[in-house]
């Protein structure tokens, strides 16, 4: 996951009064555009939901552990500066992602005079539609990246294995994404970008993208929550032990469907969001690509820099994290790909 800047800087301070009353008066609006959207989710949620019936398959914490280990400390550094540790990453997932029964191929370019490529398994059908779920196997500079985002790819790694075991009735591709953090983020250079941008180009239809971002950082203690507005917080946690499904407003249908599929998996704590794109967080990882190329998505995370003490820093390591709360994110995912890749389901939902 990647941020121009942290949280607390949202609304820089000025020198000038005048701006530090434009700056207040801009975080109140953007927390009330957002407390809307929220409860204009809340309010549909508050009526009685269509029951999800989900029977997750068994993920092994430990091999979550074994994934996020090798990926942290194995393969470390994985920046963009380092082409040959990318490589050797790309290769590991690639391998996985085989022998869990998956059609995989790479989807190489080049860049800045270096090689890079994408990864992508396909399981079951060949379909009109199909599902893409991702996550970037990239790390920022000097992070070991655990959370940000091994977390994520290893989720993707087990999710494969649940896939093999038992295939989905229609395509769902599972892509590790490279280059998404700084430089090339919001850059045509970043992986999802290739890839969303070949998709469009290739006229394919894609029901629903799920980014698996920075999924295995939980907390009990007070207050470490927190929010790129702090009106947030008279609506959602301040106590850091969920999970969340972030979208944007127009696709709330999504963010929903998401959500529910996510909590009929176990007893994992969860939240969500459909809020503009312009709420700082909203639009942090590979979705944005998809969203770019007029395709719908969502975002699964743990919240990352509003949450992680350890985000973007050599802290980033394998032993900050919970992988017992992981393994339920990831049925978690499994069910919302039962939900979505149902036969009843459309490109998008009216």
């Amino acid at each position: 996951m990647t941020a121009p800047r942290p949280p607390w800087l949202l609304h820089p301070v000025d020198s000038t009064r005048d701006s530090k009353w434009r700056n207040l008066v801009l975080g109140a609006v953007a927390g009330l555009g957002v407390l809307l959207a929220a409860g204009a989710a809340l309010r549909g949620r508050s009526a009685p939901e269509p029951a999800v019936h989900c029977t997750p398959g068994r993920v092994d914490p430990e091999r979550l552990k074994a994934h996020v280990r090798a990926l942290s400390e194995t393969f470390h550094p994985r920046d963009h500066t380092h082409p040959e540790n990318l490589e050797r990453t790309a290769s590991y997932v690639s391998d996985a992602l085989s022998q869990a029964g998956g059609r995989v191929r790479s989807e190489p370019y080049t860049t800045g005079g270096g090689d890079y490529r994408n990864v992508i398994a396909t399981f079951g059908p060949d379909s009109e539609e199909r599902l893409v779920i991702g996550a970037h196997y990239d790390a920022a500079r000097g992070a070991p990246g655990a959370d940000d985002n091994a977390s994520g790819v290893a989720g993707l790694l087990e999710l494969a294995a649940l896939l093999g075991a038992h295939p989905p009735p229609m395509r769902v591709d599972l892509v590790g994404f490279t280059l998404e953090e700084p430089p090339h983020f919001r850059r045509d250079t970043q992986g999802s970008k290739v890839h969303a941008r070949a998709l469009r180009t290739q006229g394919v239809k894609v029901r629903a993208m799920l980014s698996l971002e920075s999924m295995g950082y939980f907390s009990e203690e007070a207050g470490s929550q927190r929010y790129p507005v702090s009106s947030l917080k008279l609506r959602y946690p301040t106590t850091g032990n969920f999970i969340a499904v972030v979208g944007r407003s127009d696709e709330g249908a999504l963010v929903s469907t998401v959500h529910q599929a996510l909590r009929a998996a176990n007893d994992l704590p969860s939240e969500s969001l459909a809020a503009p794109r312009t709420i700082e967080g909203v639009d942090f990882s590979d979705h944005a690509s998809f969203w770019d190329e007029g395709y719908p998505a969502v975002m699964v995370t743990d919240t990352a820099l509003f949450r992680n003490p350890h985000y973007h820093t050599p802290g980033d390591t394998w032993d900050t994290l919970d992988y017992e709360r992981l393994a339920k994110v990831v049925q978690g995912v499994q069910c919302v790909i039962e939900v979505l890749a149902s036969p009843e389901r459309t490109t998008r939902e009216e």
